[in-house]
């Protein structure tokens, strides 16, 4: 399923929040995968413990987050989440971030191929990255992806 058609279709999408640490957009990005059973509660904490360990390595200059952490984590099925940001945060001393895309693959290959190819299709676009740093509604969102 492309980013698109499963953000659309599983209301995971919040625009313009306003956190106080990287940890909380970690959790927030987190819940509504999680109230739709396609992520156990643990799974947000997987993603923080490994960014505690490894760093931030999901920050790309764009300005994107693509936190995620192994199937076996906690993944139920594959999924996708959104947040948008009304300020930029750095994600444990990374480069500061606006777009997060939360993402668990319930496989390893979907992990990969699936997961992260939508999103990088979607890093290829600056103005569509710009205008979904400007969207206010989750209406204008979808319909840029």
């Amino acid at each position: 399923m492309s980013i698109k058609a499963f953000l659309s279709q599983n209301k995971t999408i919040q625009v313009g929040m306003d956190a106080d640490s990287w940890g909380d957009v970690i959790q927030q990005a987190a819940k509504p995968l999680i109230s739709g059973g396609f992520i156990t509660p643990d799974y947000p904490q997987a993603v923080i413990n490994n960014t505690i360990e490894y760093g931030a390595y999901y920050v790309f200059d764009e300005g994107i987050a693509i936190p995620h952490a192994r199937p076996e984590c906690g993944v139920i099925s594959d999924c996708f989440s959104m947040v948008t940001l009304t300020r930029p945060m750095s994600i444990n001393g990374s480069d500061p971030v606006d777009i997060i895309v939360m993402f668990g693959g319930a496989n390893s290959d979907s992990h990969i191929t699936e997961g992260i190819a939508s999103i990088v299709g979607l890093l290829e676009q600056e103005e569509t990255l710009s205008q979904i740093r400007r969207a206010t509604t989750i209406d204008e969102i979808l319909g840029l992806l």
